[in-house]
């Protein structure tokens, strides 16, 4: 063989291999335990970055692991394609979007089929594909059918010059990303899917110490993040009365303004209430004042989730109207606040501004009463411009001001307050929930279409199931005009009403991309089905054994999957309940960020590899300056120029601290680029980038070729006695290959305890420790001694294999060995051997006064007494006790002797 390691021939003759031999399709079989393990699939922005890397090349080891343990392994491939991404780069570069989507796809295969991923390319999948998301608008259809699925209006944040629906992260300061034109709150309709009915089951299942739970394998941060967004809460809903009349002379919702709280038992400090912008109340009041009817417009330019309220200054106005108390009768002030949400239980919230933050700052703001309701005994006065935490206390809190209802704890007081409301029928005990129904309809054109019809008689009509899929044209290239599909004659010709047969149009809205992402994992257990979206292959690998995925997807890609599983399951699809059993969200990597501020205040960044640290005298760095010169918006800056140090933070191209694994493939080989992903941090902690380190996992790989080459010949002769390299063949061993056989399966032990709980980072600290030891092992090249080295590097090899797989697939050969085990991708996992685990010999550590002064061998069953005469017989105790008689002998089994002198 070669003496030098040279990885871009070993990966190319390896892959070749594999490709010609297909060796990576699966099929379903009854003659194994099967295994699903899945990456979330990427969105084909063009190129992978290091996440990928990391993500894939854990997915990776898993497989190839738990194929040579005997399982059938499912790992396949997909592209999430559909999404705004791709509309911004055909308003960019004047290219259909579809086209920028296939080539990105290509390009980042050949990316994946380099890093010699174990992927089933047979079940691709892309979701922008019609034979993919027409099972999209089936199961719509069916969601329609079984009213899961429905149309409603809905608040948008509209872009009057684009003339389309931005996501609220598009909002900036209230004004649309691109145009920079001010957002409108527009009310249009759209299609909704109930999630809200499967709110029990989904928080069941996922929440901490809930008897019902099955996800125990997801971490538990997740499990808490869904159970917060799912947010069950218990209180009471009820009203407060008003005798406000609309236009029409009826009473503004017949009279009744509805809140929910969970804290019913500070009902009697109420001193305003506040509506959310476009509720009624607010629209009515807004009429006659010109002042409020502009505050609520600036109010629709908002954020329309809670967390961007929450960060946004609490603002509002008296709309002049007042509600009636449903206990006192007393009238309360009504309040447009900005903090409200329409959308979010009944639009309108009671204000008890002694005992809850947001309403204590609000009414200080504002000049509003605060009516302290509630002690607490043991804490100071109620400083009534200064809030403290134990206002909100319901654990301690004892009613107070409260006339019947005073001296009652938390529980109590709720109960007897809903009592009163109920008897009044005015409100009663009522669980809410945080989660919303899902909004599925996107006004935009590179997305699944959805299936329906409008027509002037009928209104919208389902598409009828025979004339599936909706097909999306795919030579559209947006503007920036609005959806390119509204004036897309291909799109709408022909188009008849399925009830009437008249002319109409179809609906140029498409799904949201979260409904192609919310069951691509089942379509690749049964890719290719042209008559069904699933099949009985679905439920030979589902639910998923392993998922794996980055953090950011912890709330609403999940949330949204496990609901679509259970659509599924319900409509007799699907026979489980949860798709995925387990979950690891693997950590970001990390590099160092360099910017500058520019002359027109603009910030641009630079890559690191232009740059050169500035450093204190404890090597901390504390700034930066570039070391060639480089181009600049300010024109070119020369090499010296002192650039700004942001400290380290997710590789983004936007930000130019990227990582190509292109280069690093070319530069050391796709081996390397996974060793180092592996070796620097575990799968779900962070991975701050270090070239050096990356230099460090290329000489490793050196140093196992380099061992190989230089002994060859005694590792082929050695593999052939070992008849196997399994450790249990009748050789006589001599004490050195002994004690390599027992460094070796010790270390196997270890490797093998994290491969199971997915440990891999120091899963390849058991593989270097495994090269130490073959490299100073003291043999002496017979046959018995070069047997013991060809199953320790036999070992080596397959412990490494699904870290590296090429340079370990190519020696496998190059020695030999697959001669006489078979192939490395399907050859036994090996198996720790316990007999070499039990040694004649056993090695001390000595220590003379507690100083480590060497080591002696003794018999694996020697007594004390046998320790204590070696120790003092040992060449260590002549010359470092200098004569002295010892007082005591200290023997710690199997580790240590110290002799006191």
């Amino acid at each position: 063989m070669q003496e030098t390691y040279q990885p871009a021939g070993v990966e190319r003759a390896v892959q070749d291999a594999w490709r010609n031999a297909d060796v990576y399709r699966v099929t379903e079989t009854a003659d194994k335990p099967n295994y699903y393990a899945c990456s979330m699939l990427p969105y084909p922005s063009g190129k992978l970055h290091m996440g990928h890397v990391r993500n894939y090349t854990i997915n990776d080891m898993l497989t190839r692991h738990l194929r040579m343990k005997g399982f059938n392994v499912l790992m396949p491939m997909g592209w999430d394609a559909f999404g705004l991404p791709a509309e911004n780069a055909a308003l960019k570069n004047g290219v259909p979007p579809a086209k920028w989507t296939y080539e990105n796809i290509a390009y980042m295969k050949k990316q994946m089929q380099a890093m010699g991923l174990a992927i089933d390319w047979s079940r691709e999948v892309a979701t922008c594909d019609a034979d993919y998301y027409k099972w999209n608008q089936w199961l719509f259809l069916k969601m329609l059918e079984k009213g899961i699925a429905y149309r409603k209006t809905q608040v948008v944040n509209w872009d009057p010059v684009d003339q389309t629906v931005l996501a609220n992260e598009q909002v900036i300061d209230g004004r649309g990303w691109r145009t920079g034109a001010l957002v409108e709150k527009k009310e249009i309709p759209g299609y909704y899917l109930k999630i809200t009915d499967y709110a029990q089951e989904l928080l069941d299942h996922v929440q901490v110490g809930n008897d019902k739970a099955t996800l125990e394998g997801w971490p538990e941060r997740v499990r808490l993040m869904q159970e917060n967004w799912i947010g069950k809460s218990e209180g009471v809903r009820f009203a407060f009365t008003h005798t406000i009349a609309g236009d029409d002379g009826q009473l503004i919702g017949d009279g009744r303004m509805y809140v929910f709280t969970t804290r019913a038992d500070t009902i009697m400090g109420v001193t305003f209430c506040a509506v959310a912008a476009e509720h009624p109340l607010a629209l009515h009041a807004a009429k006659g004042n010109p002042e409020l009817a502009a505050f609520i417009e600036k109010c629709k330019q908002g954020g329309t989730t809670e967390a961007e309220l929450a960060l946004k200054d609490k603002e509002g106005m008296p709309t002049g109207l007042t509600v009636t108390h449903p206990i006192t009768g007393e009238a309360v002030p009504l309040w447009v606040g900005n903090y409200v949400l329409l959308g979010y239980g009944d639009g309108a919230v009671m204000g008890v501004p002694a005992h809850d933050e947001r309403d204590f700052a609000f009414a200080l703001k504002y000049g509003i009463p605060i009516k302290q309701v509630i002690l607490v005994e043991g804490e100071p006065h109620f400083d009534f411009h200064q809030w403290q935490d134990w206002y909100a206390d319901k654990e301690r809190g004892v009613t107070i001001n409260s006339t019947d209802f005073s001296g009652m704890g938390h529980k109590q007081a709720v109960q007897a307050v809903a009592k009163a409301l109920q008897d009044k029928g005015l409100g009663e005990l009522k669980t809410t929930w945080r989660l919303r129904d899902w909004g599925i309809s996107r006004q935009r054109y590179w997305g699944t279409p959805i299936p329906i019809i409008h027509c002037e008689e009928h209104g919208p009509v389902p598409v009828p199931e025979k004339d599936l899929p909706v097909v999306l044209p795919q030579d559209c290239i947006p503007d920036g005009s609005g959806n390119p599909l509204h004036k897309h004659e291909g799109f709408h010709a022909g188009v008849t009403c399925p009830v009437c047969g008249k002319p109409a149009r179809r609906e140029t809205d498409t799904m949201d991309t979260f409904v192609d992402s919310s069951w691509y994992f089942m379509r690749y257990t049964c890719a290719g089905n042209d008559l069904q979206m699933v099949d009985a292959r679905t439920n030979y690998w589902m639910p998923m054994d392993q998922y794996i995925g980055g953090i950011e997807h912890a709330i609403l890609h999940l949330l949204y999957a496990r609901f679509w599983t259970k659509v599924m399951r319900d409509m007799g699809l699907v026979d489980c309940d949860e798709p995925f059993k387990r979950l690891l969200t693997q950590g970001m990597v990390l590099n160092h960020i360099y910017s500058r501020r520019t002359a027109k205040g603009g910030k641009e960044y630079f890559w690191p590899a232009d740059v050169e640290n500035i450093v204190d005298e404890g090597g901390k760095v504390i700034g930066a300056k570039l070391n060639k010169a480089v181009p600049s918006a300010d024109g070119e800056l020369p090499a010296g120029t002192e650039i700004d140090y942001e400290g380290v933070g997710t590789m983004s191209k936007s930000k130019n601290n990227g990582v190509d694994p292109q280069e690093l493939i070319e530069r050391y080989g796709a081996d390397t680029a996974r060793l180092y992903t592996m070796f620097t941090a575990p799968p779900e902690a962070t991975l701050e980038w270090n070239d050096a380190a990356v230099e460090g996992s290329y000489r490793f790989l050196r140093r196992v070729w380099g061992f190989a080459a230089k002994n060859e010949a005694a590792l082929k002769a050695g593999f052939a006695v070992d008849r196997g390299a399994d450790g249990k063949a009748p050789v006589a061993f001599s004490a050195a290959a002994k004690q390599l056989r027992f460094d070796i399966h010790n270390t196997l032990k270890q490797a093998n305890y994290d491969y199971e709980r997915m440990q891999y980072n120091t899963v390849v600290s058991a593989v270097m420790k495994m090269l130490n030891t073959l490299e100073s092992a003291k043999l002496s090249g017979s046959a018995e001694d070069s047997a013991a080295l060809a199953e320790g590097f036999s070992v080596l090899l397959r412990v490494l294999y699904p870290v590296c797989p090429h340079i370990t697939n190519f020696l496998w050969d190059e020695l030999g060995y697959g001669g006489h085990c078979g192939t490395l991708l399907d050859v036994a996992w090996p198996e720790v051997d316990e007999g070499a685990l039990v040694q004649d010999e056993v090695e001390l550590m000595l220590q003379i006064n507690g100083k480590l002064r060497g080591s002696i061998r003794v018999p694996a069953g020697a007594d004390k007494a046998a320790i204590e005469a070696t120790a003092l017989a040992s060449e260590g105790f002549a010359k470092h006790a200098e004569g002295a008689t010892p007082k005591k002998v200290i023997v710690v089994p199997g580790r240590l002797v110290n002799v006191v002198v």
